[in-house]
């Protein structure tokens, strides 16, 4: 993996997967930010549940200051390894991160994906 820079952890494939449905669950039911300057924002008003960020973005710097900030604003954040997967899932070619304002009903998922953080972080 080139990009280790701003990858803190290796996310499993499982928890990708349910990153995955819960950016599309939250673009069809909830509310979601795509793009990296609007999840920015929506870290810095606090609107942001859950962040998901790409493990391919190139250059790296467009992402790189991502998880720092998620840290400051203890927002949970998670990576998927292609930028394309995050963005099929939102209509668009390719996203390098999306904010979830909304997950919709998707809470359970969201539940799993927190608890499960929590465990890898430690």
């Amino acid at each position: 993996m080139e990009n280790e820079s701003y990858v803190k952890f290796q996310t499993p494939e499982s928890m990708e997967k349910d990153a995955l449905d819960i950016v599309e669950n939250s673009f069809r039911n909830g509310k979601i930010k795509k793009g990296t300057n609007e999840v920015i924002k929506s870290i810095e008003r606090g609107e942001s549940k859950l962040v998901v960020i790409a493990e391919d973005v190139s250059p790296p710097e467009i992402v790189f200051y991502l998880p720092t900030l998620c840290e400051e604003r203890k927002i949970p954040y998670v990576y998927v390894k292609k930028k394309s997967d995050l963005g099929s899932r939102v209509g668009i070619a390719s996203a390098a991160s999306i904010s979830i304002i909304d997950f919709g009903k998707s809470s359970d998922l969201y539940n799993k994906i927190t608890s499960e953080l929590s465990n890898i972080k430690k």
